[in-house]
């Protein structure tokens, strides 16, 4: 039956998040020309949370849950698991008071209205993934932007999503490179549920129906911690919020 209704309500969601995006590629060009980084960033929020909210075209709840007073003086390595493309809108609305940049593909940075322009003046690290040296120099570059600027960054562990909803391993090095800049960076594992079974058929049908989460889960401390330690507290932590817990013996050979 989701699927079905995916059918109808599919051409819906992708007219008006297509719409929205062109509406605001201008704006956030027009907003970084006149008045700077602080306006562009207002235009990336709004924007941000119309294309969330256009997941209520297919009937899709959006849930999101954080009970920690996170502090805003402070740069966060926001850890999550990755399952759609929609987890990114969700993620740049819930946590725009701590300014949270992407480590994105550098292919993505031409061509997409309002995506492209964000992510050339945004702040975030655009990396190109045959090119291991240039990846981890934007890497470092946005870690130094983080510790001037008191941003954030969003990282996903797993390096590619996971279309089953199944958490893949996480890898430690995006981690370690930016704590090796901002080593008082707090680690925040985010946990993402359901937003796999939007995309479950491809790019269409969507379905619909889905009841998408986004939960901050407890920090981790970086201090006496090595990257691969805070990685693997950070995934086991969101294992246990999505009951895909690993199996002790597992947990500790990992480690």
């Amino acid at each position: 039956m989701s699927k079905l209704f995916g059918y109808i309500l599919s051409p819906i969601f992708y007219i008006f998040f297509g719409l929205f995006l062109c509406i605001f590629h201008p704006i956030q060009w027009l907003c970084y020309k006149l008045s700077g980084y602080k306006a562009h960033k207002v235009s990336v929020d709004v924007l941000n949370f119309f294309l969330t909210y256009c997941q209520l075209f297919l009937f899709n709840s959006i849930s999101f849950k954080n009970t920690y007073n996170l502090p805003t003086d402070r740069p966060i390595i926001f850890a999550a698991n990755h399952q759609s493309m929609y987890d990114i809108p969700s993620l740049i609305w819930f946590l725009r008071k701590y300014s949270a940049k992407f480590i994105s593909k550098i292919e993505l940075a031409k061509g997409i209205p309002s995506i492209s322009i964000n992510l050339r003046l945004g702040g975030g690290a655009n990396i190109n993934r045959k090119d291991n040296k240039q990846a981890i120099s934007e890497i470092i570059k946005l870690g130094r932007r983080m510790k001037e600027n008191n941003w954030s960054t969003v990282i996903f562990p797993e390096g590619t999503r996971a279309k089953d909803g199944q958490v893949k391993t996480f890898q430690f090095g995006g981690i370690a490179t930016i704590l090796k800049v901002v080593p008082n960076a707090l680690v925040v594992p985010v946990a993402i549920e359901n937003s796999w079974k939007i995309v479950r058929f491809g790019m269409f049908p969507l379905t619909t129906g889905n009841a998408l989460k986004w939960t901050v889960l407890s920090s981790i401390e970086p201090e006496g911690k090595t990257a691969n330690e805070i990685t693997l507290e950070a995934e086991n932590a969101i294992r246990k919020v999505l009951g895909q817990e690993l199996e002790e013996n597992k947990v500790s050979g990992t480690a």
